[in-house]
């Protein structure tokens, strides 16, 4: 509310103004599993996980910079032209923390489907072993924490639904909708 005063009466007056502020956020949808046709789906970006567990205990990373930069999560990246999927999250791994994983093993696959960010086909594997010491670079920081003591609050949303069973020995299968870096709707399976 604003008072002004009209020049010549002595008068006050009281305007009211409401001024509407456009809100450039887009509202979330709720885009579920079954509207995207996953037969026909096509990624933007093949990439990869590595989970190096060892001793009761779990290697993850601090991202420094692109999608997901500030999140805690595995090591890895995008898939380069010729490499198979295990080579990819091998050499990822040895770039972002200057190790190399041992004992690799394919633990599933990840399929994540947004329209405000790429839409991404993830290989995860995991390592029970590896060579050389963790080292931060200009991509990661080295984070070890006990099983137990996971930070699920500072990962990806959909972490926790496959990544204790993935731990667990289990392969996973997942699909998921997401919008402004939050999971929409899922469905996660396991063999």
């Amino acid at each position: 509310m604003k008072k002004l005063k009209v020049c010549g009466t002595g008068q006050k007056i009281v305007v009211s103004l409401q001024i509407d502020v456009a809100d450039d956020t887009p509202e979330k949808t709720s885009m579920k599993i079954n509207e995207v046709n996953w037969d026909t789906w096509e990624p933007e970006e093949v990439a990869t996980l590595m989970f190096v567990i060892k001793n009761q205990r779990i290697l993850l990373i601090r991202k420094k910079r692109g999608l997901g930069a500030g999140n805690i999560n595995g090591p890895g990246g995008r898939i380069e032209e010729g490499e198979t999927t295990q080579e990819c999250a091998i050499r990822e791994t040895q770039e972002e923390l200057l190790i190399n994983p041992l004992n690799v093993k394919y633990a599933g696959e990840l399929f994540f489907h947004a329209e405000d960010m790429p839409r991404i086909h993830g290989f995860v594997y995991t390592a029970t072993d590896y060579e050389g010491t963790p080292t931060e670079t200009d991509e990661a920081v080295p984070l070890w924490f006990d099983l137990e003591q996971i930070p699920y609050d500072e990962m990806w949303e959909d972490d926790v639904l496959w990544l204790p069973h993935v731990i667990e020995g289990k392969t996973v299968r997942a699909w998921f909708t997401f919008e402004k870096e939050s999971v929409l709707d899922h469905k996660v399976t396991f063999v």
